[in-house]
């Protein structure tokens, strides 16, 4: 069993001058910055007084997730013998947020539209998207379902 390591840097940058002294009294405005790369301006969700000119932590794990599925999905199907040629996938979140303002997400759903290069590919490359979603160390990091519907064609 290897053990992985990572880093990374927060800075909250939206101190207006009086801090938090009040709800209204600052940004949530803040910098992601992982050492030689770039940085990710980030921000709460607009519901919670967000910008929404900036990636917010439910959008960051939403991509993570998809993200991650993609990258074991795209390995599976080198291995098997499945020629992707394109892969998009729109994924969505449902957070369900609680009286006492603390939330939860609920689901995520991934909706890859994978193209390959045959037609006797579909099939097999159907079944990788279940291998990928136990393989991926997202997935078996979180205690939320994650239900896959893709759609998978081939390059005519």
């Amino acid at each position: 069993m290897s053990e992985h390591n990572y880093k990374a840097t927060i800075t909250w940058t939206g101190n207006e001058g009086k801090g938090t002294a009040g709800y209204r009294e600052y940004q949530r405005s803040h910098i992601v910055k992982v050492e030689g790369k770039p940085e990710i301006p980030a921000s709460s969700d607009p519901s919670f007084r967000g910008d929404k000119t900036r990636y917010n932590p439910e959008e960051l794990l939403l991509a993570s997730v998809s993200s991650c599925h993609m990258l074991w999905y795209l390995h599976l199907c080198s291995v098997n013998g499945v020629i992707v040629v394109e892969y998009i996938d729109q994924a969505t979140g449902v957070m369900i947020e609680a009286a006492d303002g603390s939330g939860y997400f609920k689901e995520v759903t991934l909706y890859p539209k994978v193209t390959v290069s045959n037609e006797s590919m579909i099939e097999k490359a159907n079944e990788l998207h279940h291998e990928a979603n136990r393989m991926c160390f997202i997935a078996n990091s979180v205690n939320f379902p994650i239900l896959h519907s893709p759609i998978t064609r081939f390059k005519d």
